[in-house]
């Protein structure tokens, strides 16, 4: 639908008022599911970031990438395996998992918003000790559970001007490498980074009262709500440890945090930019 130049002024004056209230702001974007695989979907995202930088925010973008790690272990002859929705990740697992985290996707994202003519730097959490960790299970290898974040180097990148992109690989006290899940990193960070907003882009709506019926979406949640949410079922499976980072974002300085629907073109837009917003929204 073609909008009228009345409709087009009304659209910009509407997001007038989140610009200057997040000017200068950081809003942590994690960045997964569908939209980092739909060539069109991407650009979208991409686009919308450029934008946010041009306004004068400070995105900061944590990417996932479990597809395409899966599908780089079946060219090697592995068989990826799961315990708890968390990957086994033995030492050559480990080593495709950061190939495809640091070298492959992180340097697509980089590419694409200098593209867009954003400066953006790609760095992993061993870069400047930036998150440390420590094995999580036995059972599932090198999978890391953080233990401390240090934002210097970020906060260094952010000043000059950069869109840090974050790859969720972290080192241990040994010196070795832990794959991290990405939602953990993003919550991690955006407290430690005091920033605004958390926004989690994934493959669902956002929380629904009938999982089959995107017309009774949640859109917003407190925290004293949520538990009572998952012991009724409403939450549940893969929601459940997303709720949970945004939980534990909110209750330590995080303003808001939202799971929206990257599917749609422009959702960060429609989340950050509109009255509406998208989604299901966290707060405490």
């Amino acid at each position: 639908m073609e909008l009228s130049p009345q409709q087009k002024a009304h659209v910009l004056v509407e997001s007038l008022a989140y610009i200057k209230k997040f000017h200068n702001q950081t809003v942590v974007i994690k960045y997964g599911g569908h939209a980092m695989i739909n060539e069109e979907l991407k650009q979208a995202v991409i686009k919308d970031i450029a934008l946010m930088k041009y306004v004068g925010m400070n995105p900061v973008i944590v990417h996932g990438g479990g597809p395409k790690i899966s599908q780089m272990m079946e060219q090697f002859g592995k068989t990826p395996e799961f315990i708890d929705g968390l990957r086994v990740t033995d030492k050559e697992t480990m080593e495709i998992t950061e190939m495809v985290l640091c070298g492959k996707i992180a340097s697509e994202i980089v590419s694409l918003l200098n593209y867009n003519d954003v400066k953006a730097l790609g760095l992993s959490g061993k870069d400047g000790d930036t998150i440390k960790s420590i094995k999580k299970d036995e059972r599932l290898g090198f999978v890391g559970e953080i233990t401390g974040i240090n934002i210097e180097l970020i906060n260094a990148v952010i000043q000059r001007g950069y869109v840090p992109v974050i790859s969720p690989v972290a080192v241990g006290e040994d010196g070795e490498s832990y794959n991290i899940n990405a939602d953990e990193v993003a919550g991690k960070l955006a407290v430690a980074l005091g920033a605004k907003k958390l926004v989690l882009i994934t493959d669902v709506e956002g929380v629904l009262e009938d999982k089959n019926d995107p017309n009774t979406l949640i859109s917003a949640i407190k925290t004293s709500n949520v538990y009572q949410y998952i012991e009724n079922g409403i939450i549940k499976g893969g929601m459940i440890p997303k709720i949970q980072c945004c939980v534990g974002a909110v209750t330590n300085g995080v303003e808001r945090c939202h799971i929206i629907d990257g599917r749609k073109f422009h959702s960060i837009l429609l989340e950050i930019f509109t009255d509406d917003g998208i989604g299901t929204m966290i707060t405490t």
